[in-house]
């Protein structure tokens, strides 16, 4: 069981700033995930949220800003601080070779579970996402569902402290959907801190506490799970904010225009 502490952030970062050649990355993202909460972010492709979970992960380096793991700083961070994280960033761990069960094994190891444990919690991560009837199945010869249900059930077996998942329910059918979603569900009641990606609005708001919006690399607004119109409300963020950008740049621009004609020329 996952200890509570009902004033402590799982996973926290503050003032968060990732460059990249051509204007993309961060720009300065505070953001906290409390012990049994799932909080959600949402926002547009290229709006920031894989490039956050990367660095909420150490998976890339913050050009500045801090992030805290289970009340541990990356730079602090060591082998028992990770083996509390699960994740699915990008890809899950599949290694096509292997069976399913094989899989579920090395992830088990992987997360620093004792020899004689794995064999228990493999089989319950196997019954947990429904996946007895390909357990000896090579993962290569699984469809994509399957194969990302092997990958979260390689995320959670181990029951982490700190979930970061993007876009879990990619390639789902409803049933793993719902498998998912009862997952993530247990283990926040059990005090663990998840921070989930996703374009499904209907989705996040069957299991967020709090959903932020993303766009541009920042932290724009935030959606009621409980709201009537998610989709009308997350546009109106995204689109209000562009437009706010949008004039923003243009005020510079014209007070750059002014700047030069201001600039007394020399004599020929």
């Amino acid at each position: 069981m996952i200890p509570r502490e009902s004033t402590a952030l799982r996973l926290e970062g503050r003032g968060l700033v990732r460059r990249f050649r051509g204007g993309a990355g961060l720009r300065g993202i505070d953001l906290g995930v409390a012990t049994g909460e799932i909080h959600a972010i949402v926002g547009l492709n290229g709006a920031g949220k894989t490039t956050l979970m990367r660095v909420l992960l150490g998976m890339l380096r913050p050009d500045d800003g801090e992030v805290r793991v289970d009340g541990v700083g990356l730079r602090s961070a060591d082998a028992a601080t990770w083996a509390r994280v699960g994740q699915v960033v990008e890809q899950p761990l599949a290694y096509a070779e292997l069976t399913a069960r094989g899989n579920l094994e090395i992830a088990a190891r992987l997360h620093g579970i004792e020899l004689g444990r794995v064999a228990g919690l493999v089989d319950h991560a196997i019954e947990e996402f429904d996946l007895g009837r390909y357990a000896r199945v090579r993962t290569s010869r699984l469809s994509l569902g399957n194969r990302q249900r092997v990958g979260l059930a390689a995320a959670l077996l181990h029951e982490p402290a700190v979930i970061v998942l993007d876009e879990p329910t990619n390639a789902l059918d409803p049933a793993g959907v719902i498998l998912l979603r009862e997952s993530l569900l247990r283990r926040a009641a059990a005090g663990a801190g998840i921070l989930v990606s996703s374009h499904h609005l209907d989705e996040v708001a069957r299991v967020a506490d709090r959903i932020t919006v993303i766009n541009d690399g920042r932290a724009i607004g935030s959606l009621d799970p409980d709201g009537v119109d998610l989709e009308r409300a997350f546009f109106d963020l995204v689109l209000g904010d562009d437009a706010a950008r949008d004039d923003a740049a243009r005020d510079d621009a014209a007070r750059d225009d002014e700047r030069r004609d201001d600039t007394p020329r020399s004599a020929a």
